[in-house]
């Protein structure tokens, strides 16, 4: 009938629950099913969550164990703050995480403690249990009652209480023989040894993938496939060796641990693992921070995470620890992200000694920027600019402000793509170079001999490939005369009228002075820059010899900036003598190429000394300044005196005292004076001591004082030597896991997914920490992860 027949709707002033006639009456609204999200977004901070009922059914249990696997939010490196409360001053105590470590929590956000097997099993439990001892607060609005600590051990209970209760329900979530799957398929002994040796085999395969950076799966997976992919056939091989193996009765199709889900669980095993090691050796110590961006080949912008520490053998590390998908590159987004990222492996803000990131602005502005943002909460985290981006970047800034540079690599791009732009026209380029070389050693101006006169070739500039200019630029003066003859046979041959016009516009603009004016000047700034940027590029580099090294680049460029043009004019009029180029009077009056833009008359020298040469060294020293400040400058110094170098002929001990107020966070009043006492023993010591004698750096001070245990003796010399340590250099780490993503997530492969591709990215860049991670760890974790009905 109610198909034919509308309900009468209650009237406003009508109770809708009031039925006299005992029939069940019809809801006016059903609330809606909780909507399905992304798990690896949930929130760390206790304070962010929602309930758990809130999540979509389906999703609840896979909630729970997430959040119980990772345990508690617990940042122990954290500035807790200080309330007043009554006459006294309280805050939170790191060490209630050691007493109650399985369920305590800290929200940095809201300064309160939680209670994290509570939140998650309390519906399971019931809430109408009788008001225990802050079960609420502990619940839900949080604890924070810091002169109160007998609280805690309220929220405990008996055995029977409501955490206690909470409690267990946790752990037997994890527990896998209390899985409904599990008790509906029982399994004995021998099949979970059988079970077992396939994982172990399963791991073993995935591991390698990972190592290697290879694709898991294969265009065709069947078994008629004549290759069904990487792990497939790795598997396959496995078998054919493995005697154990092939003793083993044929599988389930669902149990034999091949399947693309399986082999996703096995990378994320591998990637927590990794972590695990990794965080476990920071530990409460400080660190640096080292941060880039970049977008994949699915043109998405990943956050690359690295951090640097000093580990307990005194060894300097980069370890890479996240590739983080971002939607925007603004500082509060990227700052949110590290932030949610910190909360998640228990670090904290407060943990930070140093940052290093590339120019962008959203990174080293100087209100705004990321740095900015970092050191409004900790004024100890010291910004030292990416040293290895220091080249690349100033070229680029230098050609986005001055139009003449960049007109001359805008020419340069165009020039790469005529030349080089088929296999073809390469051959033309060699033959044309071979011709050349000929008549030059016909006409005695080049020598022959073993290694001389090889093939060269033209090298494509890129904005992220240390030296690709430098290198691309003297290319261009070495083979000028080919890449002219090249241009002309284009021009003169090609039956493409858009390549026609394009090389007779490059030739017409490589036989002007403004082209090799621009040519010898940008050749000659990136030389000075050379040896600074091959020096950063090293992946231990010694903060001392970039200190050196900057300092020298500094002085050559404001030298070249006060004497350097007449040389420069010289070099440039000689080179246009040799390639019949006309060269330019420089009394007569300058005509530019857009004589609209001209507003005034001035000379061919005053526009090529002041506003092409003087503006672009002007520009480049004013970068360097920008970068390397008197902050950053002054740091550096004071960590000089620390050097061994020379029987630790740098030592100043007023030097390292300066560099201590540097970080108030680490050192107290009474440390300062104990310091000085310190410093002055410690000298007298390691003179005295051959084990010290021949030591290169910092870097290798730290290592033989933890062997010969003087990091005991002398702990606050050893602790502002640490926080030296920690400040970047250069992020070669960063620029690695780039490159390990783009072998990873490559074109044919563009679909991988955030999680997975993190956790692979991790594995290839950690080799090291891959290759020590146990297959039982791994195993152990895998059977955490979710109710399985094949037991181990």
């Amino acid at each position: 009938m109610e198909k034919y027949y509308k309900r009468k709707e209650p009237s406003s002033d009508e109770n809708p629950y009031e039925n006299p006639s005992n029939e069940v009456p019809r809801p006016i609204s059903t609330p809606s099913m909780p909507k399905l999200v992304d798990l690896d977004k949930l929130p760390w901070d206790p304070a962010e969550r929602i309930r758990i009922l809130d999540y979509h059914p389906n999703q609840r249990d896979i909630v729970r164990r997430k959040y119980w696997s990772n345990g508690p939010c617990q940042p122990r490196g954290h500035d807790f703050p200080k309330k007043k409360i009554g006459n006294k001053e309280r805050r939170f105590v790191p060490t209630w995480f050691d007493r109650y470590g399985n369920w305590l929590e800290y929200s940095v956000k809201e300064d309160k403690a939680f209670c994290l097997c509570c939140y998650l099993c309390r519906d399971y439990v019931g809430i109408g249990i009788a008001n225990e001892g802050g079960r609420d607060a502990f619940m839900t609005v949080g604890f924070n009652s810091w002169n109160k600590t007998e609280r805690f051990d309220r929220h405990v209970g008996g055995v029977n209480s409501f955490h206690n209760k909470a409690l267990r329900r946790c752990e037997d979530l994890v527990n896998q023989t209390q899985s409904i799957a599990v008790a509906l398929h029982k399994q004995d002994d021998i099949m979970k040894k059988e079970n077992r040796i396939r994982l172990n085999a399963t791991i073993e395969a995935c591991r390698f993938c990972l190592k290697c950076a290879l694709p898991f799966c294969g265009h065709d997976e069947s078994e008629t496939s004549s290759f069904k992919g990487i792990f497939l056939e790795l598997m396959d091989l496995i078998l054919s060796q493995n005697e154990e193996l092939k003793r083993l009765p044929k599988a389930p199709g669902n149990n034999k641990y091949l399947s693309p889900s399986t082999q996703k669980d096995v990378a994320h095993c591998f990637e927590e693992e990794v972590l695990k090691s990794i965080f476990n050796e920071i530990g409460d110590d400080v660190f640096a921070l080292l941060v880039d961006e970049s977008s994949d080949v699915s043109r998405k912008e990943q956050m690359a995470i690295v951090l640097r520490y000093v580990d307990a053998h005194g060894l300097i590390k980069e370890r890479f620890v996240g590739l983080v998908h971002v939607m925007e590159t603004s500082s509060l987004v990227l700052k949110s992200t590290i932030g949610t990222f910190f909360a998640k492996y228990k670090l904290s803000l407060k943990q930070l000694r140093g940052q290093g990131y590339d120019g962008a602005s959203n990174m080293r502005g100087e209100f705004n920027g990321l740095k900015a943002k970092i050191l409004e909460e900790n004024k100890s985290a010291y910004y030292v600019h990416c040293f290895a981006h220091q080249l690349q970047l100033v070229v680029v800034a230098v050609a986005r402000k001055h139009v003449g540079v960049e007109k001359f690599f805008d020419k340069v791009n165009i020039l790469m793509n005529v030349v080089c732009a088929s296999c073809k026209r390469k051959d033309i380029f060699r033959e044309v170079e071979r011709e050349e070389i000929e008549k030059e050693i016909v006409s005695g101006l080049t020598e022959t001999g073993s290694g001389l006169n090889q093939e060269l070739s033209l090298t494509r500039p890129g904005d992220t490939r240390w030296n690709s200019h430098y290198k691309t630029l003297t290319r261009l003066i070495d083979l000028f005369s080919t890449i002219v003859k090249v241009l002309e046979r284009i021009a003169n041959g090609s039956s493409n009228d858009s390549s026609k016009s394009q090389a007779d516009g490059i030739l017409e603009y490589l036989e002007s002075f403004d082209f090799v004016f621009h040519l010898h000047l940008m050749s000659h700034i990136l030389g000075l820059t050379d040896m600074l940027s091959r020096a950063l590029q090293k992946k231990d580099q010694d903060i001392l010899g970039a200190v050196s090294f900057v300092g020298s680049t500094k002085e050559s460029l404001q030298n070249y900036r006060e004497v350097g043009f007449d040389s420069l004019l010289q070099k440039v009029s000689s080179f246009c003598e040799k390639h019949d180029i006309k060269v330019l009077n420089m009394a007569q009056d300058y005509v530019s190429s857009r004589p609209r833009t001209q507003r005034n008359k001035i000379t061919n020298q005053h526009y090529f000394k002041f506003d092409c040469f003087n503006t672009v060294m002007d520009r480049l020293i004013q970068e360097f300044g920008d970068r390397f400040n008197e902050v950053n400058t002054e740091l550096l110094k004071n960590i000089a005196a620390f050097s061994p170098c020379d029987s630790f002929s740098n030592f100043d001990a007023s030097r390292l005292l300066r560099l201590s107020e540097f970080y108030p966070y680490d050192f107290g009043v009474g440390e300062k004076i104990m310091l000085e006492h310190q410093l002055g023993s410690y000298h007298h010591n390691v003179l005295q001591d051959k084990k010290f004698a021949n030591l290169n750096g910092i870097a290798d001070l730290a290592k033989v004082m933890v062997e010969t245990r003087k990091h005991i003796s002398y702990h606050l010399v050893y602790r502002l030597l640490k926080l030296a340590l920690v400040l970047p250099v250069a992020t070669a780490t960063v620029e690695r896991s780039f490159s390990a993503m783009k072998r990873v997530k490559s074109s044919l492969r563009n679909r991988i997914g955030d999680d997975f591709l993190n956790a692979c990215v991790i594995c290839a860049v950690e080799k090291d920490e891959l290759a020590n991670v146990i297959n039982e760890d791994v195993i152990e974790r895998f059977q955490k992860m979710k109710s399985r009905r094949g037991q181990l």
